[in-house]
């Protein structure tokens, strides 16, 4: 077995290992409040950067503006590690995210701890109903909360439309929006045990005040994301086309 793919191996074997322990270490905290949970999530996403760096060769940085108070955050999502560098970045991170992980051992947990919103993706109607009631409810906590417009992973190279969810949760909140770019894909692929060496970035965007027409915030977000993440996708040498 090639070297590499061993050490991607026993990176994620003992990043999943180290989940399991940092969520029962910082169990009691995270009880007794949210800043607990933000704890324990802060300290797993900067271990898993580090060991990332020291087992497989991928650095990660994160560039721009990081915001601290309560916004919109639209990012683009590419893989496992742009979750992780987001939340290793902001301060109290929120995500809107699929139902099915509130099941994930620790993972669903801290998840809801920390303010996340499960959404049933395959009923559309009733999923953009039930997040914007969670987002009015979660306003009561001050944070960031994180759409990503796609609604799913998307691989390098790989175009997808982007969904209205993002347009009804700026109109709805009428928080500033923070769209986020990424090329962590090139890196840290959708499946497979492979992890490549290299810098992995995300980078935080010129904010979108609140106010603007939907159509118009759509194709602002739309553009911002995309060309950023092609752009640090080419610097990561993949080519875009």
């Amino acid at each position: 077995m090639p070297l590499r793919w061993i050490l991607s191996l026993i990176f994620l074997v003992q990043m999943y290992l180290m989940m399991a322990v940092v969520a029962v270490v910082f169990a009691i905290p995270a009880l007794i409040s949210r800043k607990g949970a933000f704890a324990a999530v802060h300290f797993y996403c900067a271990w898993v950067r580090v060991t990332a760096r020291l087992l497989v060769g991928l650095r990660s940085e994160v560039r721009g503006e990081v915001p601290q108070g309560a916004v919109l955050i639209a990012s683009k999502h590419q893989s496992f590690f742009d979750i992780i560098m987001l939340c290793s970045a902001l301060p109290a991170p929120k995500f809107i995210m699929k139902k099915e992980l509130i099941w994930a051992p620790f993972l669903g947990q801290y998840a809801l701890r920390i303010g996340c919103i499960p959404v049933d993706r395959g009923k559309r109607g009733a999923a953009i109903a039930a997040m914007k009631t969670a987002a009015s409810r979660g306003a009561a906590h001050p944070g960031q909360l994180v759409i990503y417009p796609q609604g799913t992973r998307v691989a390098p190279g790989v175009s997808l439309p982007y969904k209205i969810g993002a347009g009804l949760l700026y109109q709805h909140l009428g928080q500033t929006c923070v769209p986020v770019a990424t090329n962590v894909g090139v890196f840290w692929p959708k499946g497979g045990i492979l992890r490549k060496p290299g810098l992995a970035v995300i980078e935080f965007l010129p904010p979108i005040e609140p106010g603007q027409p939907m159509a118009a915030f759509m194709t602002s977000v739309e553009a911002q994301v995309e060309t950023a993440s092609n752009a640090l996708m080419r610097e990561a040498g993949f080519a875009v086309h």
